[in-house]
């Protein structure tokens, strides 16, 4: 059921690049772009520290880096997007990254290198936030190195388990991600200054389950934060056809929208996110039970409220008015507020239980 999480699965993909009808591993054309430049050092993020949240890539090693031990390190392809592609890096020393190189760069070499050190700095702040470690900008490349969460991400571990028909995750584990990536996007919408000279500091920009990396005790970060303004969507060839569901627009109530459609999917599988309408017409009769919704079982009334809670934030987020939307610092509240709610009635529940003895 987890085996996604374990092995790197070789993937058709869409164009990359220029002349290149799939996409390859990096080390696959290291010749090709070695060969025409000198090794290149990459360029690390001063705020970069030690964590638990990934496999760390770790500041130090980062300093000595360089383009040509990055190119021979990659293991193969373990996502794409229209933005650009992500690989698995081992290093020599063992350690293990996650690359993501870029298809086409919106800023130049100095505006890149400013946007990802501020960018660094803030998930740098937060835990539930992937951490950049090192970049390179060079004329036929350009990258920036992550954490690697051998989990993958949350999209690959549901859609990995609903095509044999198993349910990945228990409703606890559910629920944990859904608190730890709104307190992502809520510390994201709390930056001032909102606005540094051409970056919007207080939008993610792509919020969508595949940038939702899964740890193996089953915490949660959010990956991608502000690459939406670096780098431009590139139209796929149609091998491999993208179907548009989350909103590309660049604001908070674009963020939080895309955060409702990951709610459903969480609750009820894809299917859910072009039913909306149909759910919401629906949603009495789902808590009444005589609907069929949940694609997990619940286990008792506590499981069930959260649930349907979770339910009523996921349809006010993808609220057709955006102004109707709530904002992500209320929605972390509504959550903290019934989780610790139902966890303090069950220890007043144990303790009764323990007083009658």
């Amino acid at each position: 059921m987890m085996s996604r999480a374990l092995t790197v699965k070789p993937r058709k993909s869409f164009q990359y690049g220029y002349g290149c009808s799939k996409s390859v591993s990096i080390n696959d054309y290291e010749e090709g772009i070695v060969g025409f430049m000198k090794d290149l050092p990459l360029i690390h993020c001063d705020h970069h520290v030690g964590n638990k949240r990934g496999v760390c890539c770790g500041e130090a090693g980062a300093a000595h880096l360089t383009l040509r031990e990055v190119l021979r390190s990659s293991v193969g392809v373990i996502g794409e997007s229209r933005l650009g592609i992500t690989e698995k890096v081992v290093l020599s020393d063992g350690r293990v990254c996650a690359l993501k190189r870029f298809r086409k760069l919106s800023v130049r070499r100095s505006e890149f290198g400013k946007r990802i050190q501020r960018l660094a700095m803030v998930s740098h702040k937060c835990k539930y936030l992937v951490p950049v470690t090192a970049y390179l900008y060079a004329k036929r490349i350009k990258f920036i190195l992550c954490d690697y969460y051998p989990m993958g991400s949350l999209a690959d571990l549901l859609s990995g388990c609903r095509e044999y028909g198993h349910s990945a995750l228990d409703w606890e584990q559910r629920l944990k991600i859904i608190l730890h990536i709104a307190k992502a996007i809520s510390f994201i919408h709390r930056q001032t200054p909102a606005q540094e000279k051409n970056m919007q500091m207080n939008v993610h920009g792509n919020i969508k389950a595949s940038n939702i990396m899964i740890n193996t005790d089953f915490s949660a970060c959010l990956a991608d934060y502000g690459l939406a303004q670096l780098a431009e969507r590139v139209e796929v060839s149609k091998a491999w056809q993208w179907k548009p569901i989350y909103s590309e627009d660049l604001s908070q109530k674009c963020d939080i929208y895309n955060f409702g459609l990951i709610l459903l999917d969480i609750l009820a599988g894809p299917e859910a996110l072009v039913m909306i309408n149909y759910i919401a017409e629906t949603k009495e009769m789902i808590k009444e039970g005589s609907v069929e919704f949940f694609e997990f079982p619940l286990s008792g009334e506590t499981q069930k409220r959260q649930a349907l809670q979770v339910l009523d934030i996921a349809l006010e987020c993808t609220d057709g008015k955006p102004e109707a939307r709530p904002s992500m610092e209320q929605v972390v509240l509504c959550l903290g507020d019934f989780v610790a709610r139902d966890i303090n009635c069950c220890i007043n529940n144990n303790v009764k239980i323990m007083s009658n003895k």
